[in-house]
């Protein structure tokens, strides 16, 4: 979000609270919202220890007011206004820590809220903060067919247990992201404990790379779609989570684990669609640019531009071994040459269809025409990398730090599958959701063993 940061509170009883005009991505995700698939992103913080409730509320409390940009709710309007707005205020409208009654399918359930009820617009503010306590074994959730989790350690496949606290929060994404909450709950972290949870440094990056040898597909081709496994007749998303190794990478590669991501979920998805005899076609990942600061000053909103990243077929084709450096390293090209082009957050396009120059009920009815008849140029999937989490998520001696963080994006069609990792604690925590009018709870698992394939082919010496 581009809109600064700025207390909400007002001068006197009588001035009305500050209003501050949806910037492009909040308006575009306002006109497209749908009911059957909420607009959600879901973060999952797993801790050793009990969370004292009093604590953690006034915790969040005062992290709201010191994070003022993410008191709002969506203000009230005519059909006719020329734009939506965002309403400040000085305190919640809501309670946002709420404690489950615990448990054998807590876990299971607060998942699966997350997925499916989105916190609403019309309430201060747009996020919700579960408590799930005592959860027990964390592959429980493997029963059902909407979300599911397993953990692997490197040489063992069996599955860790966790008997302490998981936090859920659920954001509306249509007012901010996954890195901006988790800004506030680092802030909630440190009120709660008195530690310092301060962001680490980036990691250092190798600059150089070889130059790519071949063209990159035009994006004026309609890419490969993610083919279609065994739909369910319920509407919304499916989720599944995973912990794996984090991927080997030589000292001194040029390429980053964001560039093993990138290479492991096109060929997953390229293997998935020559089992389902697709077509093959060029492949474009959307991936997600976050140049804002971590530290306390970091804007609260969303604030991610989005690249995408193309794939030619003869690339994603049966390869050996042998090819895999090459690959890498034409994929760090990409990755680094389009997030140092200058590019606004969706594009030009969708900033020339939020300009005011029409009732926003008129560019909202525009906006869903013309996404729909975008949809076969939508790109392929998205991969959103969260990386290394920034902040130790400590909550003190009793609670401990957080051992695992796992987030996810909604996966609307026509995309209908987004994967999303970060790394905690030196593991890689993988989330795949997707759309049910595409895939089931089986092919996500199926996609799941495949990207856990592929990530391990990525681990070469150069």
């Amino acid at each position: 979000m581009t809109a600064l940061q700025q207390p909400a509170r007002a001068d006197g009883p009588l001035r009305p609270p500050v209003r501050v005009p949806f910037p492009v991505v909040d308006e575009v995700a306002r006109h497209c919202l749908q009911e059957e698939e909420p607009e959600t992103v879901h973060i999952e913080v797993h801790l050793p220890g009990p969370l004292d409730a009093w604590r953690l509320r006034t915790a969040f409390s005062e992290a709201l007011r010191r994070h003022p940009r993410i008191l709002m709710r969506e203000a009230p309007g005519r059909w006719y206004r020329r734009r939506y707005e965002w309403e400040l205020t000085a305190e919640p409208d809501v309670e946002v820590v709420s404690f489950p009654a615990p448990g054998r399918d807590a876990l299971r359930d607060a998942r699966t809220r997350a997925l499916t009820q989105a916190p609403p617009l019309s309430l201060s503010p747009p996020i919700r903060v579960e408590v799930v306590e005592g959860a027990g074994p964390v592959e429980g959730s493997e029963a059902t067919d909407a979300v599911g989790v397993r953990l692997r350690g490197a040489d063992s496949p069996q599955p860790r247990t966790a008997q302490g606290t998981v936090l859920f929060l659920t954001i509306n994404h249509t007012a901010l992201d996954g890195p901006a909450c988790l800004r506030v709950l680092a802030t909630a972290a440190e009120l709660y404990s008195g530690r310092d949870n301060s962001p680490a440094a980036p990691p250092t990056r190798t600059t150089e790379a070889q130059p790519a040898t071949e063209e990159m597909p035009s994006n004026w081709s309609p890419p490969a779609r993610v083919a279609p496994g065994a739909p369910e007749p319920s509407p919304g998303n499916g989720m599944l989570v995973t912990e794996l190794p984090l991927p080997h990478r030589p000292k001194g590669s040029p390429y980053t684990v964001n560039d093993q991501l990138m290479v492991t979920t096109a060929l997953t998805i390229a293997h998935w669609n020559r089992e389902h005899g697709a077509h093959p076609r060029p492949l474009r990942i959307t991936m997600p640019v976050d140049d804002r600061p971590r530290d306390a000053t970091m804007p609260i909103g969303n604030g991610t531009r989005l690249v995408e990243v193309p794939f030619t077929p003869g690339e994603l084709a049966a390869h050996t071994p042998a090819d895999m450096p090459a690959l890498l390293h034409r994929t760090a090209t990409r990755t680094r040459a389009l997030k140092s082009l200058p590019r606004p957050q969706l594009g030009h396009g969708a900033s020339l269809l939020t300009a005011p120059w029409a009732p926003v009920a008129v560019r909202a009815v525009l906006t869903r025409g013309l996404r729909r008849a975008a949809a076969p140029w939508t790109s392929t999937t998205l991969l959103s990398n969260i990386g290394r989490i920034p902040y130790p998520l400590d909550f003190g001696e009793e609670t401990g730090r957080a051992h695992a963080v796992w987030f996810s994006a909604p996966a609307r069609m026509p995309r209908g599958l987004t994967v999303t990792t970060a790394s905690t604690a030196g593991r890689l925590h993988l989330a795949l959701r997707w759309s049910r009018a595409l895939l089931s709870h089986g092919d996500g698992a199926h996609l799941r063993d495949l990207f856990e394939h592929y990530l391990h082919t990525t681990e070469v010496t150069p």
